[in-house]
Parts: structure tokens; sequence; C-alpha cells
């Protein structure tokens, strides 16, 4: 199986989303999210959803332009399940992908559907090979509007082995309260092992968030920066030209 397959897996996926409080980050980076969409576009009305997962970034966007029509990709089908689920009051307006954007052909695919005013992801494009990253962020580049937004939620790779002790024990300690908060038994130990050896681990190809704004300004990108970061959790990405 390759790596990043075992998300099409329904006890994966299910077990990402019961674990997702234990990230109270994750909010606060779609926060920071909105604040460079709401800062740098009026209105959104088209949105790309790259790796939507349960759509949770598609949820934020709507919920701040309810009339914005979207397009939501992940080749996670349980995920889409997910995500139609979450956005069902907003099904006529959006569109499901059940697409690979680790195949290069994904774009074609695309863009009839586009320009898009913004295209989101988060935590989706790490689970790519290096050289494919570089490469998916041309093709994003090349589906936006003239002044549109692409804005990355992602898990980059720490310069300092202390960053991944400090990040693996909070989102330990959070996943630990939320046994003792739900009347489980596992030990702080246990639930550690369980963080430490999860099956979805290999699927993560981490990258220092330096290297991947470098790219985007290589491919001409304006505006790009790390937004917002803590420990190996980021917010970064750029604008499209006029």
């Amino acid at each position: 199986m390759v790596t990043d397959e075992v998300w099409k897996l329904p006890a994966i996926v299910d077990r990402f989303l019961s674990y997702r409080a234990a990230l109270p980050m994750a909010q606060e980076q779609i926060g920071i999210m909105m604040t460079i969409l709401k800062t740098g576009i009026q209105p959104i009305e088209k949105f790309l959803d790259l790796g939507c997962g349960d759509g949770i970034l598609g949820a934020a966007i709507l919920g701040t332009y309810p009339k914005s029509r979207g397009v939501l990709v992940d080749f996670s089908e349980p995920m889409l399940v997910q995500a139609r689920e979450q956005l069902k009051d907003y099904a006529n307006q959006l569109a499901f992908e059940n697409l690979d954007y680790g195949d290069p052909d994904w774009v074609n695919k695309m863009q009839p559907q586009g320009p898009f005013d913004t295209i989101v992801s988060g935590y989706s494009i790490h689970h790519q090979p290096d050289v494919r990253k570089r490469s998916i962020y041309a093709e994003i580049f090349s589906l936006l509007k003239p002044k549109g937004w692409f804005v990355n939620i992602e898990h980059v790779a720490a310069s300092a082995r202390l960053t991944v002790d400090l990040f693996n024990n909070h989102v330990i300690d959070a996943r630990y309260a939320i046994e003792k908060a739900s009347g489980g038994n596992k030990t702080r130990q246990e639930v550690a092992d369980i963080f430490l050896n999860r099956p979805d681990k290999d699927a993560n190809i981490l990258l220092p968030v330096e290297t991947q704004c470098s790219w985007l300004r290589e491919i001409g990108y304006e505006e790009v920066d790390c937004y917002f970061r803590v420990y190996e959790l980021a917010v970064f990405g750029g604008r499209r030209p006029k």
C-alpha cells in the first residue's frame, strides 16, 4: 500500500476525526486562514479545497461567504462522505470530486471549473513527495484568478528536535485529556504509544516551510510568507499577481 493510501480506510478517517479536538491550534490556523482571505479577497465567489477531508475549511469559507460556490477534492471516499454530510445545507453550491492530485492530470480536470478566487488546503500536501509538492504549487497557481490567494494549513518539518518533542507532547497531552474526559482508562503512556506508532505516520513527508515559501516565490506568487506557526503547524501561501 502506498503510504497515504491509509487515508482511504474508514477506520483511519474515523480515528483522525475523533482526535482532531486534540489540536486546538488547528482552529487557530483556520482563523488565520480566514483573516488572510477576508483581508485579501472581497468577496469569494468560487473556491477550491484541495484534499478537503471532512470539509472543515470549506465550512469556514461558507460560514463567511454563504453564497460562494466551491469544489472539494479528496482521493478518500470516506472523507468525502463526511464532507457531503457536514456541508449538506450547501449541496447545490458545491461539487465533490474523488480525485488524486498526486496525479498531474488532476489540474486538467479542474480547469473547466476554474479559475478560483482562492484555493485552500489543510494537512494534505505534506503527504506528497517533495518534488511533487513543488509541481502542485505550480498547478494551483495556474488555477487561480489574478489576485487570487492560495493558503496552505500544513504540517511542516521542524529544524530542532526540541520542536518535534514539544509538538508530540502537546498532542499527547490533549489526547490524554480527551481520554480522561470521556471516561477512558488508557494511561498517558498508552495514549503516547498509539500516537507515536499511528498507522498513518509513514504518510507524512515533512519539509521546512522556508523551502516551500521559496518555491512559491520562484513560481510567481507574491505576498508569500509563513503567516503563522506553532511547533510543526504552519499557515503559509501567497497570491497570484494581476
